[in-house]
């Protein structure tokens, strides 16, 4: 028969998957009586963790939120995801400035797994290889990210500093309607009441945040993630592309993303079917034109450079020098 301690551990566990608990429910889980249970979260709050009653018909007992974090009890498919999270979350950029907490955590979960557990995590870790190398991202503050969140959620606006990729510095009125992760970065998508206009910020360039009194409601449109990617694809840049590319959304999207470029894709007539080729016209911004040509060519299909002249040049330039390679010997 498990001893008294080890229930009282049980119960944390119990509580801790969320939810209220009925006293009958955790007296049959732990084969206690109703009583024995009540002893058991008294117990539990004298160790200062936070258990809540719940009265009615429905009541119980909950875990309410604490002044600090109760003990843990993971299971070992738990702790390994948990670790696993941690060292994908590393690699991707996902972190805040304070990179040590990622590292700290690890290690306080280790140290505390069963060797057995230990070992499997070991043995994969040594097996486990990556096709990237691990990225050195800005990450963004741990205050920054959370009280952006926090304002997205109830809808308030935020004052934030923030220094464009020139260095310069402003302040701004944000609406934001969300938080993105895209591409080892942390984004927030909203309205900047400056210019009362949708803009993407980086949240590591951003140096300070208030939230403001106030609310506003979030508009009708495209969910965050897609407004950010759109935002990369208009960006201002210094070349304005514009393609005909004849083939399937999908064949297009393999190479140009919509991160990338927007795509126009025509209504099919009448009968037509819609995973059919057809002409689809494709615009993008970029700094420079050198990597395009390569990539029309991986395209494999039929397209028409409508702009700029220069992108018409290097195309033409790429195809030469493919031709004199191939008719060497």
């Amino acid at each position: 028969m498990p001893r008294p301690t080890g229930r009282v551990l049980t119960l944390l566990e119990l509580l801790q998957s969320g939810g209220i608990r009925t006293v009958a429910e955790l007296a049959d889980r732990l084969g206690v009586e109703g009583r024995t249970v009540r002893r058991y979260v008294d117990q539990l709050i004298d160790l200062d963790v936070p258990v809540e009653s719940v009265r009615g018909r429905y009541g119980g007992y909950r875990l309410a939120p604490g002044h600090r974090l109760p003990p843990l009890m993971l299971s070992d498919d738990e702790a390994l995801a948990v670790l696993l999270g941690l060292i994908a979350g590393r690699r991707a950029g996902l972190t805040t400035t304070d990179r040590a907490a990622s590292e700290t955590a690890s290690a306080k979960i280790r140290r505390v797994l069963p060797k057995h557990i230990a070992r499997r995590l070991d043995t994969l870790l040594e097996a486990l290889a990556f096709t990237d190398q691990p990225g050195d991202f800005d990450t963004p503050d741990a205050e920054v990210l959370l009280t952006i969140a926090d304002a997205v959620r109830h809808r308030r606006p935020v004052s934030i500093r923030y220094t464009d990729r020139d260095g310069r510095l402003s302040e701004r009125t944000l609406h934001a309607y969300g938080v993105v992760a895209h591409s080892g970065r942390w984004y927030v998508t909203g309205k900047d009441t400056r210019i009362d206009q949708d803009r993407t910020f980086r949240l590591d360039r951003i140096a300070d945040v208030r939230t403001l009194p106030g609310s506003f409601e979030t508009p009708a449109g495209p969910d965050p993630a897609q407004r950010v990617l759109s935002a990369f694809a208009t960006a201002e840049y210094r070349h304005e592309v514009t393609l005909r590319i004849h083939g399937t959304v999908e064949q297009v999207r393999a190479h140009l993303p919509a991160s990338v470029a927007t795509l126009e894709e025509h209504a099919p007539v009448a009968g037509e079917d819609r995973t059919a080729e057809r002409w689809l016209r494709v615009e993008l911004r970029a700094e420079r034109l050198d990597w395009l040509p390569p990539l029309l060519a991986a395209l494999d299909r039929p397209f028409v450079i409508e702009r700029p002249d220069e992108l018409r040049d290097l195309v033409t330039a790429l195809a030469e020098r493919l031709a004199s390679y191939a008719r060497q010997a």
